[in-house]
């Protein structure tokens, strides 16, 4: 027989009538982070790991980036297990509230003056609250207005919806679950790319193929090729390049009010497409099927390939080469910042190594099934993290109950 539940207003939307709302300042205790300066930051090893907003990557603890401090004289509150690690203060502001929970292999950390602790003894159900759409409203509400951040005060202040022992302890079990998947999954996907990166230097570099391999230069295989039109008069198609490799993004509806060049440029499929200011980031890309139609200025210039010399495939492979970033940053000379301008002439002087036709097909090939591999558990996990969102939707606003 199915439990109908009655509910209740509250200022956090409708909940259980044996269900209550409460403050984290009356269900535990925010800490401050450690303030420190240049001359105390020594090598690991040497000082104590300050965690900060770099340390929580997608969820969970990363130590990729780390800072270590002597911890003699400095005065700090070390970490414990189930505490929820906090980013109160950040340049970014999308970054302000993101939060993980302590895990064994942190006890004992300090954290940074941007950070904050929240300690309490049901963590392990409001870390889950953390993740919810009533924590990221009780963050918009609260963010200053001259600096991205948020306070000790404003974090007590957040209220979320408090059930019963029992069945928080159940809601807790089966997001649990959930954040489990998730992160076994985004484990085999760091994984998959770590052998993906590898696999692509050992094959590209010829490691792993034939030794027929030629060295010759982009100019043998690339012609500069600008298909200059009329600016348009209507609203129209726009291409960017994303840095580090990320590929080409779409700007549809462009006002050509908007920009003072009376000339843009067509692209086609299967043209090399580089944007000349952030070349040295590595804003390459390969137009596919998608951006045809799309229009760029000047400071995109476009390739035609001779595929008679190198297949499209390949060449979509080696563009994203650390060594080819590399070479692209020896000939964007510039001044500081990051204004640095590529060398069009130099470009096409660049030397690749290549392989017979034939085996740029396998090694194009074995990477494109080798990333699909990759995609295919990130579209897994995207799917994950809906359903966990949609279950806590559900499961922490009583809608569905576990009891």
């Amino acid at each position: 027989m199915t439990k109908t539940t009655q509910y209740k207003n509250t200022p956090i939307g409708p909940i259980p009538m044996d269900w209550e709302v409460k403050k984290l300042g009356e269900l535990g205790e925010t800490l401050n982070g450690l303030t420190y300066s240049p001359k105390d930051i020594v090598e690991e090893n040497k000082g104590i790991l300050v965690l900060r907003s770099s340390n929580i990557q997608n969820d969970n603890l990363v130590f990729d980036d780390n800072v270590f401090v002597k911890s003699t004289n400095l005065k700090y509150n070390p970490v414990e297990l189930n505490d929820i690690l906090i980013c109160v203060r950040n340049g970014s502001k999308s970054l302000i509230g993101k939060n993980t929970l302590i895990t064994e292999e942190a006890k004992g950390m300090a954290f940074g003056a941007f950070m904050s602790i929240y300690r309490s003894e049901l963590n392990s159900y409001l870390y889950h609250c953390f993740k919810s759409d009533i924590y990221q409203n009780h963050i918009n509400k609260n963010l200053g207005a001259t600096i991205n951040s948020i306070n000790g005060s404003d974090l007590k202040q957040f209220s979320f919806p408090l059930p019963p022992l029992p069945e928080q302890q159940k809601i807790t079990e089966v997001l649990s679950t959930w954040d489990k998947a998730i992160k076994e999954t985004d484990a085999i996907i760091k994984k998959l790319e770590k052998r993906n990166k590898a696999l692509a230097f050992s094959l590209l570099r010829g490691k792993m193929v034939s030794k027929n391999f030629k060295e010759i230069t982009l100019s043998k295989f690339l012609t500069f090729t600008q298909r200059e039109i009329d600016k348009p008069t209507e609203n129209y198609l726009a291409l960017g390049i994303r840095s580090h490799g990320k590929g080409l993004f779409h700007k549809p509806d462009s006002d050509p009010k908007a920009i003072a060049m009376e000339k843009l440029y067509e692209v086609k499929e299967n043209d090399f497409i580089v944007n000349i200011t952030f070349a040295w980031e590595h804003a390459v890309a390969i137009v596919s099927k998608e951006d045809v139609g799309g229009l760029v200025s000047h400071r995109f210039p476009t390739y035609e390939i001779d595929t008679n010399q190198v297949k499209v495939e390949y060449f979509r492979h080696l563009i994203l080469q650390p060594f080819f970033r590399k070479m692209l940053e020896n000939i964007s000379p510039g001044g500081a910042g990051r204004n640095r301008v590529l060398s069009k002439k130099d470009l096409l002087k660049l030397k690749v190594s290549i392989p017979t036709l034939e085996e740029q097909d396998k090694v194009a090939e074995i990477l494109n099934t080798a990333n699909q591999e990759v995609k295919r558990y990130q579209q897994k996990l995207e799917a994950l993290k809906l359903q966990k969102k949609g279950l806590m939707q559900q499961l922490l606003t009583g809608k569905v109950r576990t009891v």
